[in-house]
């Protein structure tokens, strides 16, 4: 096992760079923090190819680590270098970015959310985990939605994103497969037009479209749904929060749950 202990050393840089949209579209890989983290993807039997951790993380955690993947021992200051919290947690994984995570919408199945340029970290992480729990198929990241690599992200999604399939594509590409094969597509909406979400019966395959925090959906999306849908509001507040209204809308339409 490599013990590395200078922060200028070429695989620390590179795990940097693995934290950027540039380190992940020149590599193909991305880097995870956290034993919580980095258990739950060798759990899920992700492609982790590296482990990066301080003496005392590699000791505790030395009989989880597959033996198939290489371990790096690094400094405290190393750790410090590589994360982007205020304490380290020692303990990275660099994990390969598959061409196999893209999924056609033309074969998905099941209910599939379908975020429009979402950029919050801890709104994303929220839906991806309520999906999770709500028994979503999979996440839709669409142009303009903030990466699911990045470490904020990475770090909300709290696991969930090895429980369910993640892709990342132009979210027309989905809404025109879905009509297609006539699967649903709802939209959220503050609307007059928009139909009451309590009206609407579940259904075993659809897609749900939440829009961007500020701005909601975009226009065009907005035109090519099969319905869009409003959650009424009894008090004064204009508006909900989007991943809570996201939770409401997922759990009310999908019928799939035990």
């Amino acid at each position: 096992m490599e013990k590395i202990t200078s922060t200028q050393n070429a695989k620390v840089k590179k795990w940097q760079h693995l934290t950027t949209k540039k380190g992940h579209h020149k590599f193909h890989q991305y880097l995870v923090e956290g034993w919580h983290t980095v258990g739950d993807a060798i759990a899920a039997e992700q492609p982790v190819v590296q482990v990066a951790a301080t003496p005392e993380q590699l000791d505790e955690h030395a009989q989880d680590i597959p033996d198939d993947v290489e371990r790096f021992e690094i400094t405290d200051e190393i750790a410090k270098k590589l994360s982007d919290t205020v304490t380290p947690q020692g303990i990275f994984a660099v994990i390969d970015i598959l061409a196999a995570e893209h999924v056609d919408p033309d074969e998905a199945t099941g209910a599939w959310l379908l975020l429009d340029r979402i950029q919050d970290p801890g709104n994303i992480g929220t839906m991806v985990r309520t999906a999770d729990a709500a028994g979503f198929s999979g996440v839709v990241f669409g142009n303009g939605t903030s990466s699911r690599y990045t470490p904020k992200v990475i770090r909300a999604m709290q696991g969930s994103q090895f429980h369910i399939r993640l892709s990342e594509d132009d979210l027309g590409n989905w809404v025109s497969a879905f009509e297609a094969r006539q699967i649903p597509v709802y939209g959220s909406a503050l609307d007059k037009d928009a139909q009451n979400y309590q009206t609407v019966e579940p259904q075993p395959a659809f897609g749900l479209i939440m829009g961007n925090e500020g701005q909601g959906m975009s226009e065009r999306l907005m035109s090519q749904t099969t319905t869009n849908l409003y959650i009424p509001i009894k008090g004064q507040a204009e508006s909900l929060n989007v991943a809570v209204a996201a939770g409401i809308l997922m759990f009310k339409l999908n019928q799939n749950l035990v």
